[in-house]
């Protein structure tokens, strides 16, 4: 029987938030790339939010061993178009184009995409073996950088203006985080609540000019 011809992937509400996130990212991109830091940096913050509840709309709907197979892939290359390639971006641009922002930011970027790739394997054999979500990552989730990068951003814009060595530096620290074997507690609701108020918070010194150079 001939398989009916339909466009390659998923398109259900489960994978919305991820596309949607990838979307922002890619936005912020263009962004920094045009000058408006404060607007990417806004976009990082956003991809952000997207990520922290896709995982849980995905699980309000029954899916097949592809869909769920799909659904990693295709958050992992998400995060690493938003929190890995956009964060090493922002850091290269703000810090003049230096040597040392792009050595770092290749480092971050190299090891985002390890420790997203090394998930995938981890976590495909997890759900082989047991049902429901993770309650621990190892090694530091890249999408830590939507909420570190903005307060490093604006903590650096306030207090440590032209210091072009600070970002790079949180990069590297991020960077050898992504690959360490430490265990970190996922969140959960109340968590997650308090990682947003915290992010409202920065998108208000955002709007605010705070943080603009």
């Amino acid at each position: 029987m001939k398989m009916k011809e339909k466009l390659n992937g998923y398109y259900n509400y489960t994978v919305i938030l991820t596309y949607l996130g990838m979307l922002f990212g890619f936005t912020g991109i263009v962004y920094i790339t045009e000058g408006e830091h404060s607007l990417a940096i806004i976009c990082l913050m956003i991809a952000g939010v997207c990520d922290m509840f896709d995982g849980a709309v995905a699980a309000t709907k029954q899916r097949d061993i592809n869909e769920k197979r799909f659904g990693i892939q295709i958050d992992s290359l998400s995060d690493l178009i938003c929190f890995g390639i956009l964060p090493a971006l922002i850091t290269y641009f703000l810090c003049g184009r230096s040597e040392f922002a792009f050595l770092s930011g290749c480092l971050y970027v190299l090891c985002a995409l390890i420790r997203l790739a090394y998930f995938n394997v981890l976590e495909e054999e997890r759900q082989t073996k047991e049902s429901g979500t993770r309650r621990a990552y190892q090694g530091l989730p890249v999408t830590a950088s939507a909420l570190i990068l903005p307060v490093v951003y604006t903590v650096t814009r306030i207090y440590f203006r032209g210091k072009i060595f600070v970002m790079p530096t949180v990069l590297i620290l991020m960077a050898i985080a992504f690959v360490s074997p430490l265990k970190v507690k996922k969140p959960h609701f109340v968590e997650k609540m308090a990682i947003i108020l915290a992010g409202i918070l920065e998108f208000g010194v955002l709007l605010l000019g705070l943080g603009d150079v």
